[in-house]
């Protein structure tokens, strides 16, 4: 008897290794291996020209060749260089594009901030990193761990009533923006893996060698998929992937699964059919796994009545509020059992559903507990009073136990960066100029009712291209107010715990405290950003421009325009090159470093309105990599 019970689960492992192998070699084989400079493309990566089924099924494993240069894109449209893709462990290793080996000068693009939310949550850090923070202080600082170092900002923006700065660069694996002193200010914080026990910290050309070394990632979890659904525990142990098997026989009975024990228990009472163990499985089931259901129930009700409560208090407390309230049986019936995804979120996922009277909507399901009841409040006690033709509109919500959904007018043309940005695989219309100039002052009109219609302002704090939606007419709707928050109306400054929104669109006021405090002109600095886009029809910071003066939008359209040279656009007329030209000088003053320089959101109506030719701002504060040479920043970047 002990030879077959051995037998069994040794068959089942095997069987699933074959599987595993010929599964993997299909996969191979279909695809052929490609390259890029002197990376290999193979499985779970694909060239983004290639069949999808090539690569793992996820947008974080789409790469592109530019110039014989591998790239990726991340999370909030960051592009990184690919360094090197190890398929013996599972790890792919990433540097800023800023970096260059050797060049102590040469600054980082982006700035992590040790935000482990930069990456796909299906890849994870693979070594212990070091967080290198870029600092710029206003006297000199006399420690060991301050390295001098280059300066990666605008000086003169920042700091124009000093006369000397002081610049350094500060590693290590605890080090953090708090630890700073007080006349300090870090500029970029950036999280890298470095070379394992190699790390000099004390000396610029070691940090260099750390930051060139890049951030490296694992993506050991996409092969744990058959392990896991074959009732199996899928680990990373070292370099190496092991799959537990919960039936296996070296493992402890205690540590195995409830349906492994039960096979065990089932297999000893059939063959020995003893009394005293069929006892002891009874009084296990009958007694502990019925007390153990119940403690599990009962904590999981007292969490969803505690959230149930928090929101049902704060409904009633909302007297003006008009939406619908639906039941869960009501959701799914209107979403045929929520089964046309239109999209996901931060919190929840959007599904496309009909109301019984015919008007097709968006049901935005809430779909992690806690953080989904302050977002749930934060949206419906904000977009729930607002009625505003270029503001999306609330029809309905539910909360029922764990279930909160938002029930939204459904707008079928989808959102302003399908056609603004060149997505490839997307159908959409090409828009002309006249109709994006609309576009822009519809936004512009709901933003200043946001800030200016009601008894209290409401900040948006995530105003960007994916949060605009267009109807079938292309009237475009504010969405997505997770981030907004309620505010009097009187001007004053903001006090937030956190910087709120996506990078790119964020408020330099953000981050610097000494440039102003955070109000609504956070919202216009957004706005300015996302004009910028609508004019270029591209990203604002392009590292890999084929020409240098591409690369930030907003420092080259200021270059031209300051300079009195007219801006060349393919295939527009005379009268959308004036809207251009307009759209630029309304985003240069809404882009000013301080707030206090830039305009209310009812000032940018007026400007984008008016016929009179509008004044030339001052230079606003450029990318921290903003190109010097005045013969390079000439050259025409295609709009």
């Amino acid at each position: 008897m002990s030879e077959n019970r051995n037998s069994f689960p040794i068959s089942r492992i095997l069987i699933f290794l074959l599987f595993f192998t010929v599964n993997s070699l299909a996969q191979n084989n279909n695809c052929a291996s490609s390259s890029c400079g002197n990376i290999r493309i193979s499985y779970p990566y694909r060239l983004r020209n290639s069949p999808k089924s090539c690569g793992y099924d996820d947008p974080s494993f789409e790469l592109e060749c530019q110039n014989n240069q591998t790239t990726i894109f991340q999370a909030r449209s960051r592009i990184h260089i690919v360094q090197d893709i190890n398929y013996d462990y599972y790890s792919i290793r990433l540097v800023d594009p800023g970096i260059n080996r050797g060049n102590l000068s040469s600054c980082p693009v982006y700035s992590t901030n040790n935000d482990y939310d930069t990456w796909p949550s299906i890849l994870t850090s693979s070594l212990d990193g070091i967080n290198v923070l870029f600092i710029y202080c206003l006297s000199p600082v006399n420690s060991s761990k301050y390295v001098e170092g280059p300066f990666c900002g605008n000086a003169s923006a920042i700091f124009s009533n000093s006369s000397q700065i002081y610049t350094y660069v500060m590693a290590g694996a605890r080090v953090m923006v708090s630890d700073l002193e007080e006349s300090c200010t870090a500029e970029r914080a950036v999280w890298t893996s470095g070379h394992r026990g190699m790390r000099d910290n004390s000396s610029l050309a070691g940090i260099y060698d750390d930051l060139a070394y890049g951030i490296e990632l694992t993506w050991y979890r996409v092969f744990c998929g058959e392990c896991e659904m074959d009732d199996g525990y899928c680990s990373l142990k070292g370099t190496r992937i092991t799959c537990k098997r919960y039936c296996k026989e070296s493992t402890p009975l205690s540590q195995q699964s409830f349906k492994c024990q039960f096979e065990f228990w089932g297999f000893i009472i059939g063959i020995w059919g003893s009394i005293a163990i069929a006892g002891l499985l009874a009084l296990r089931f009958v007694i502990g796994f019925p007390f153990l259901v119940g403690l599990v129930v009962h904590k999981l009700r007292r969490r969803h009545l505690s959230m149930d409560e928090s929101i049902e208090e704060f409904l009633q407390g909302q007297n003006n509020l008009t939406p619908i309230k639906y039941t869960y049986s009501e959701i799914k019936k209107m979403t045929n059992n929520l089964t046309q995804r239109l999209g996901e979120g931060a919190y929840g996922t959007v599904y496309k559903g009909k109301l019984r009277s015919g008007p097709y909507v968006a049901v935005k399901m809430m779909e992690q507990s806690m953080a989904s009841e302050q977002d749930f409040i934060s949206e419906v006690g904000t977009i729930g009073r607002i009625h505003h033709a270029n503001v999306v509109q609330l029809i309905g919500f539910c909360v029922e136990g764990s279930k909160c959904a938002l029930v939204y007018e459904f707008l079928p043309n989808g959102s302003l960066d399908r056609y603004i940005f060149n997505q490839q695989g997307l159908e959409v219309i090409a828009l002309r100029y006249e109709k994006m100039f609309e576009i822009a002052l519809g936004v512009a009109r709901g933003i200043d009712y946001l800030h200016r219609g009601c008894d209290m302002q409401i900040l948006h704090f995530d105003i960007k291209p994916h949060n605009i939606l267009l109807d079938d007419k292309f009237n475009p709707k504010i969405s997505d107010f997770g981030l907004a928050q309620l505010y009097p109306s009187d001007g004053s400054v903001v006090n937030l715990t956190a910087a709120r929104g996506t990078m790119g669109y964020m408020a330099p006021e953000m981050f610097y405290k000494n440039v102003g405090g955070v109000s609504y002109k956070a919202d216009v600095y957004s706005y300015g950003m996302l004009l910028m886009e609508i004019a270029g029809r591209r990203k604002n910071m392009n590292p890999f421009a084929d020409d240098v003066g591409q690369i930030y939008f907003p420092s080259w359209a200021y270059e031209q325009l300051n300079g009195g040279k007219e801006l060349e656009v393919k295939d527009a007329s005379e009268e959308e090159r004036k809207m251009i030209k307009k759209i630029i000088v309304v985003a240069l003053w809404c882009i000013q470093m301080k707030p206090s320089d830039r305009p209310s959101m009812n000032k940018v109506v007026e400007m984008l309105e008016t016929d009179s030719q509008l004044q030339m701002p001052p230079k606003p504060f450029m990318a921290p990599r903003e190109i010097a040479d005045d013969d390079v920043l000439t050259k025409t970047p295609p709009l």
